[in-house]
Formats: C-alpha cells, structure tokens, sequence
C-alpha cells in the first residue's frame, strides 16, 4: 500500500474530526477547514490507489495514460 493511501486516509478523518467539533461548536472557519481537509486527505488517497494500480498492472496504466492524453488533446482542440 502506497504512504499516500494512508496519509489520505489519516487527513480525511482529521478533516471530518474538525468538521464535526466546528459544527458542534458553531466555528463555521473550523468547519471549512476540515471539508478542506477532507478534500486533500481523498485526493492523496485517489493518487495513492493510482500508484498502487500502476505498480500491479503497469501496461494498463500506461495505456490508460495515453488514453486520457489523447482524449485531452482532443477536447482542447475544439
């Protein structure tokens, strides 16, 4: 398991600690801080489970890789 996986997961939890004590308290800056928090700790979590996937199948991820690239040069084309 990738560090990312587990340092996403970690800083979602936290986020959604925050999250829960700034809605409980009423400190609407704590709250966001934790939805942002929540946010970042999902997208190290997504990154890592990309990782791990490249690393098991890494002929599919490199396709998939020129998949997506083609498909966004087609997209900023138009």
């Amino acid at each position: 398991m990738d560090s990312s996986r587990i340092e996403g997961t970690a800083q979602d939890l936290g986020g959604k600690v925050k999250d829960a004590i700034g809605g409980l308290t009423g400190d609407t800056s704590l709250q966001a801080e934790g939805k942002a928090d929540q946010g970042v700790g999902q997208l190290k979590n997504f990154g890592g489970q990309a990782i791990d996937f490249a690393k098991k199948q890494p002929l599919a991820a490199a396709g998939m890789t020129v998949l997506l690239g083609f498909l966004l040069g087609r997209g900023s084309k138009r």
